[in-house]
């Protein structure tokens, strides 16, 4: 039994180690990063079925317009929500250091591929685990180089519902404001549709694959 707990030990051990081991796609990461970029599959997998979507059933309508929420880049410049009318926004609190960072992968696969309807903006945000502690400088390189990321990124900002919190997340998790959802992130990469007309139709935890259906 003594030999078994240490084989598995030393193969559990070698496998971190290759994980560890930087590639092409993975040079510009930690090994933190680059083991986490590896398992974010196996994570998906062992935890979609308890993915929670919260979704506009009843129609409501927001009561207040999220166009008008300013809002400022990670370079210092400001995005004009009003040029999105007649688009979708997916809106996304993202994290370098987390399990789910991965899906930076999918949500730029997703804006490749929807782009002409919809627009997606990340909130990097150091709210959960401590897992985003960059200067906004090196977390639009870090996304740049590893995942091509070419949808906006916000400053860094807070998320969930305390003192500072964005103001979009403010409109996001307040039903006077959104018409129906008081849903705050739950962790890194939880997502937040809204439509054309700017109604916040859907809810999506971290584990739920980024979509617009």
């Amino acid at each position: 039994m003594k030999w078994l707990l240490v084989s598995i030990l030393i193969l559990f051990s070698a496998s971190i180690a290759i994980l560890a081991i930087p590639n092409q796609q993975t040079k510009n990461m930690n090994t933190r990063q680059r083991i986490l970029k590896k398992l974010y599959p196996f994570l998906m997998k062992m935890s979609k079925k308890a993915g929670k979507k919260i979704n506009n059933d009843s129609n409501k309508i927001s009561l207040t317009p999220v166009y008008n929420i300013p809002i400022v880049l990670n370079d210092g410049s400001t995005l004009d929500l009003h040029q999105f009318k007649g688009k979708k926004i997916l809106i996304v609190n993202t994290a370098s250091d987390c399990g789910y960072t991965g899906q930076y992968e999918a949500l730029e696969q997703l804006y490749q591929q929807q782009k002409d309807n919809l627009v997606i903006i990340g909130f990097p945000c150091n709210d959960f685990g401590n897992q985003e502690k960059r200067d906004n400088a090196a977390i639009a390189s870090f996304c740049k180089k590893n995942y091509g990321i070419s949808f906006p990124l916000t400053d860094k900002s807070i998320v969930v519902k305390k003192e500072g919190q964005h103001p979009l997340f403010t409109w996001l998790t307040d039903p006077a404001k959104n018409g129906w959802n008081k849903q705050a992130p739950s962790w890194n990469f939880c997502k937040y549709l809204i439509d054309e007309e700017g109604n916040l139709v859907r809810f999506s935890d971290s584990n739920v694959e980024p979509s617009i259906d």
